[in-house]
Parts: structure tokens; C-alpha cells; sequence
């Protein structure tokens, strides 16, 4: 591995419980990883660490094979040749865009400088504005200064934390499909930090969900999404709820197979990897708003509770007779009123369950 963080630990006191707690992951050499996780769960420390902004209570950081950080010894972060892209951008105001890209490499002789700068500035698209300063530049447009800037010292390792953080919705997606292919461009290696799924998605090759300073699981996006390794990872990626149900035994055609009866009905032919993982027996089953489907034929009637336009369909929060509770994405021309009753039938390709939550809840008691 290209980066590489074994049992890292960050603590700020002694008395409180440590900001990133035990995280362990790699990224190959031009790989993006991407950390995510609600407010307060660590990933911004744990960018800092790797950036040496934070020292390390435990564990390891090593790039390239060296060690930059332990509880031992920690490189100065002037000295680890890593770039930084902040929320904020820090840009300099009273500096033009080619001064400010060629602030990090001053030292570079002036034709190397004068060609870096120029190399970067076609990276990110921003040849015509090399004569202008930030304020006459789009909130998008300082974002790839930025992003120049910290990528014209050639860096063995790129840190971005937020940097879509200040944008509108709709120009925040379009840039990090923009990034991605910036960075595999330049074939850096890069770690970025954002609260924002679609962001992590369009951006990281592999991707790192967090909770109170743990690492919950390291993945590409559709192991996160179709295989979540724990209940918070299967909460927190997309959109989805936990229905009871259970795992039952039967015969087909003489042979032994698993059927998960839920409250929708019983959920066949699955697959015999997911056969192989299933246990007997009751337990909690994730049922994402796409794997429900609308269909007025359907002998489950469900009431509509919610209803959240979006453009081509609708983000419906469903009441079943038996009283709980499924989201499900319903094709826009499907209008429905709230309180309405409508038919759904369920079409899961991929089975996640997870231990009962009633039954550890009443075995704790």
C-alpha cells in the first residue's frame, strides 16, 4: 500500500474518549479514498493526523513505505510533501490566479515554475483566467485554484477536507465528477473528507464509513451500499429501513432451501452465497427504498405517510397493515395523495440482515 494507517489513535485528553480510535486502511498508489460519517465522528482529525496537524496517541502512518507518524517519531508536516485543499479555499485575495498557483513552488527555477503553472491550469480547465484574482472567479472556479495550487508541487499524497462545502447542491456533484477526473488525470493519489453520499460516491475509489472515531467499514461504493458490514453502515448509505423478519428452512424439489419471511412476504430464490451466510431463525432485514416496488396488483397494501418529490419519481414513506413502516421509490406519474392505500410487493437482489434488534434489546434486559 501507498498510504498505509495501522491502528491509528487520536486523543485530545486522557478523560475523553479518543477522536479517531484504532482506524486501520491502505490506498494503492492513484487510488481516491474518501472518508465519510455524520458531524463529530473523527474524519477531519484523522486528515489532519495524516497531514501532521495532529499527533498520533497510537498506531501508525506510513506513506510510500516510510513513516511519517507514530507515537514514537512525527515528520513535520512541511516535510511529509502532502496538499491540502481546505473548505475555505485560502486563496490569497491580492494574488492573481497563476501567483497564486505558483505560491507552493517559488523556490522552483522560473521556467519550471512558469511551466508548472501552466501544466495545472490546463488540468483544471482555467487557462484564459490566470490573470485574475479570486473575486472575480465563480465560487466553483476558486475550488479548482485550489485544487491547482496544492497539486503544482507534485505532492506524494493530496488531503481534501470539504472542499465542496460552501457550493450550491447542483454544482457540488457536477465538481466531483469534475475532481475525480482532475485527480486520475494527474494520477494522484488522494484522501477527501465530506458528509455528502453522492459526493463519496461520484469521487472515491474506495470509501471509509465512520462513527464516534471508528473506521465501520473500508470498501468501493457498491460493497458499501449491497454488502454493509455493520448495522450503521447499512443506516447511514442510502435510503433504507429495518424490517423484523425471519429466516426459515424448506424443501425444493427435495432440496433444503432459506426463505427470509418478512412482513411483505416471503423473499425466494436467493442467491447460494447469501444461502451459505443466512442464519435460522428471526432477524432484522434492510429493505432500501429500491427494492420496493409499487404494483396496484400486489396483495400488500400500504399506506402512503410521506411523500418527497423528485423530479422522475417520488421518495414515499410507506405504513403496512401490521404497522411498520418501508420506503419506496414510485415513478413520478404515480401521484398519490398521502393517506392513500396502494398495493407493493418486494424485489431484493441482495438479502442484509442483521441480528434481531428486539431480540438483543430483550436479551440485554
Amino acid at each position: 500500500m501507498y498510504l498505509e494507517l495501522e491502528a491509528l489513535s487520536v486523543r485530545y485528553r486522557a478523560s475523553l474518549p479518543p477522536a479517531v480510535d484504532a482506524v486501520s486502511f491502505g490506498l494503492k498508489v492513484g487510488e481516491i479514498g474518501v472518508l465519510i460519517g455524520p458531524s463529530g465522528c473523527g474524519k477531519t482529525t484523522l486528515l489532519r493526523a495524516i497531514a501532521g496537524l495532529e499527533s498520533t496517541h497510537s498506531g501508525h502512518i506510513r506513506l510510500n513505505g516510510i513513516t511519517v507518524s507514530s507515537a514514537q517519531h512525527a515528520l513535520p508536516a512541511e516535510q511529509r510533501e502532502m496538499g491540502m485543499v481546505f473548505q475555505d479555499y485560502a486563496l490569497f485575495p491580492h494574488m492573481t490566479v497563476d501567483q497564486n498557483i505558483g505560491f507552493g513552488i517559488h523556490a522552483w527555477s522560473k521556467p519550471q515554475r512558469q511551466a508548472r503553472i501552466l501544466e495545472v491550469l490546463q488540468l483544471v480547465g482555467l487557462q484564459s483566467h490566470a490573470s485574475r484574482y479570486p473575486h472575480e472567479l465563480s465560487g466553483g472556479q476558486q475550488q479548482r485554484v485550489a485544487l491547482a495550487r496544492a497539486l503544482a508541487p507534485k505532492p506524494k499524497l493530496l488531503l481534501l477536507d470539504e472542499p465542496f462545502s460552501n457550493l450550491d447542491v447542483d454544482l457540488r456533484e457536477r465538481l466531483a465528477q469534475e475532481l475525480r477526473t482532475i485527480l486520475k488525470a494527474a494520477g494522484a493519489t488522494a484522501l477527501f473528507v465530506t458528509h455528502d453520499q453522492l459526493e463519496a460516491f461520484a469521487i472515491g475509489d474506495r470509501i471509509g464509513v465512520m462513527q464516534q472515531g471508528q473506521l465501520h467499514q473500508w470498501a468501493d461504493a457498491y460493497t458499501l451500499y449491497h454488502r454493509p458490514a455493520t448495522r450503521f453502515v447499512a443506516d447511514f448509505i442510502g435510503h433504507g429501513v429495518f424490517t423484523p423478519a425471519h429466516v426459515e428452512l424448506h424443501e425444493e424439489h427435495g432440496v433444503p432451501h432459506k426463505h427470509v419471511v418478512t412482513p411483505l412476504g416471503a423473499l425466494h430464490g436467493i442467491h447460494q452465497q447469501e444461502q451459505d451466510r443466512l442464519a435460522l431463525g428471526p432477524c432484522d432485514i434492510l429493505l432500501r427504498a429500491d427494492d420496493i416496488v409499487h404494483d396496484d396488483a400486489a396483495p400488500v397494501k400500504a399506506k402512503i405517510l410521506t411523500k418527497a418529490f423528485r423530479g422522475n419519481e417520488f421518495l414515499y414513506s410507506l405504513q403496512l397493515l401490521t404497522g411498520e413502516t418501508v420506503l419506496a421509490h414510485v415513478p413520478s406519474h404515480h401521484n398519490h395523495r398521502i393517506g392513500e392505500w396502494i398495493g407493493i410487493r418486494p424485489e431484493v437482489d441482495h438479502i442484509v440482515t442483521f441480528e434481531s434488534q428486539a431480540l438483543s434489546t430483550a436479551g440485554g434486559n
